[in-house]
């Protein structure tokens, strides 16, 4: 058996295999987010595609693959657009805001891939399960990293980090699991406005709320 986080493909001019891909996986997260994982067949997703089912298993070896590229795709983007956000971000608690928000987004853009993430992980082998539980781990050490530096900087009081990350982790995943009750109440910079009022601020100290206060000022005024 091949190594968890390999998908591997026939085709091997790696623009085709990665723009091919992305149009089955579209499909694929559509159909099972409708249908479910197990009422979705390889032959539903090529006619979704509009592609037949000879040229998916080009680039797909089972349906197993096509699920867990999908749920691999949601996590590097975390892992890649979480750390791309913070750069020349300096201040630790500007930092956990901007961390937060960039978290949101990527939720917000992959909505139906988030909650699929949710529904269907229980359905990939084992060994892929494990993978996705890695991944989503590393996730969580960026926002923890980001929440230590505010508490070692005086600007958070001491908290359990690893609970408060996974609030964290639940409040971003809500944007998508609750879309149905939030949208009607909230713009997605509404909805992080509030997370942060929640889940940051009071936890401050003296000095955070100070410092709190002028990165608000700054926002303000667009620096």
């Amino acid at each position: 058996m091949s190594s968890p986080g390999i998908v591997e493909s026939a085709v091997t001019d790696p623009k085709l295999v990665g723009e091919r891909r992305q149009q089955i996986v579209r499909a694929a997260i559509k159909l099972f987010s409708e249908q479910g994982y197990y009422g979705t067949t390889i032959q539903h997703i090529a006619r979704e595609a509009g592609i037949s089912v000879g040229l998916i298993y080009q680039y797909f070896r089972d349906k197993d693959d096509v699920l867990f590229l999908t749920l691999k795709l949601v996590l590097e983007s975390y892992e890649n657009e979480i750390p791309a956000a913070l750069e020349g971000v300096e201040h630790p608690l500007e930092r956990l805001c901007v961390a937060l928000g960039a978290y949101c987004r990527i939720v917000d853009r992959m909505r139906d891939a988030t909650v699929l993430t949710y529904r269907s992980t229980k359905s990939l082998r084992a060994d892929r399960r494990t993978f996705i539980k890695e991944g989503e781990e590393r996730t969580n050490r960026l926002l923890e990293g980001c929440l230590r530096a505010c508490i070692s900087g005086g600007h958070m009081r001491p908290v359990n980090d690893f609970l408060l990350v996974y609030q964290y982790v639940h409040f971003s995943h809500a944007w998508a699991l609750k879309q149905w009750a939030f949208r009607d109440r909230y713009s997605l910079d509404d909805y992080v406005e509030e997370g942060i009022k929640l889940l940051v601020e009071p936890f401050l100290t003296e000095k955070g709320r100070a410092a709190m206060a002028r990165n608000k000022r700054k926002r303000r005024r667009g620096e």
